[in-house]
């Protein structure tokens, strides 16, 4: 390793410099986000034919269109709307799939007001009718990431409703949750998670 001008490899100096070197090839991975690790890893079960599952558009209200000419069109004025339903769905092992994705920098604990209301009461329906439904939550501080069953996330969102706490301690998350594993095809393989809990427990 190179070391600044004056700076000898015994000192505490060049010490220093080798943790921030360190930290930045432990630390170089976590630029990806949530999202786009689920976006790989669906890319990469579609490509084998393990399951189809897309991630749903975000809906958008357009205001103004401008037509510059006739035969164009420009959009100059359009708002995102809050989404009505959760972040993916699609078909795995004969079963419907749907979930939510959310991603905190929380350190202690997951706040609800990550989630909108319409959105448990659309997982709630689609878990009623018997399909497979979660959460995954990411703790981006740890990069720790977590598949969430709804059954066991709709016991905490019942109190939150009736008075109780705003938020899923960190802790509880771990408790209840499946921990997802990074590699690298997927980075996260969350249908081992699903197979693990949905499929190998008899469901």
């Amino acid at each position: 390793m190179k070391y600044p001008k004056g700076t000898k490899p015994g000192s505490q100096k060049a010490a220093g410099i080798r943790r921030m070197k360190d930290k930045e090839v432990r630390y170089g991975s976590r630029g990806m986000t949530l999202e786009k690790d689920l976006d790989l890893a669906n890319r990469y079960y579609l490509e084998r034919g393990r399951a189809v599952i897309h991630k749903k558009p975000t809906p958008v209200q357009i205001v103004n269109v401008d037509y510059p000419s006739r035969n164009k069109a420009k959009i100059s004025e359009a708002y995102f709307k809050v989404p009505s339903t959760s972040d993916y769905n699609g078909l795995y092992r004969g079963k419907y799939i749907d979930f939510e994705a959310k991603e905190t920098r929380n350190k202690s604990r997951f706040p609800f007001i990550n989630i909108h209301e319409h959105q448990v009461e659309h997982m709630n329906q689609c878990y009623t009718h018997g399909g497979i439904v979660f959460i995954i939550i990411k703790f981006s501080m740890y990069d720790e990431t977590y598949l969430l069953p709804f059954e066991k996330f709709l016991h905490y969102w019942e109190s939150f409703l009736n008075d109780g706490r705003k938020s899923i301690r960190y802790t509880d998350v771990r408790t209840d949750s499946i921990t997802l594993k990074t590699g690298i095809n997927p980075r996260i393989d969350y249908l081992a998670a699903v197979d693990e809990f949905y499929f190998e427990n008899g469901d």
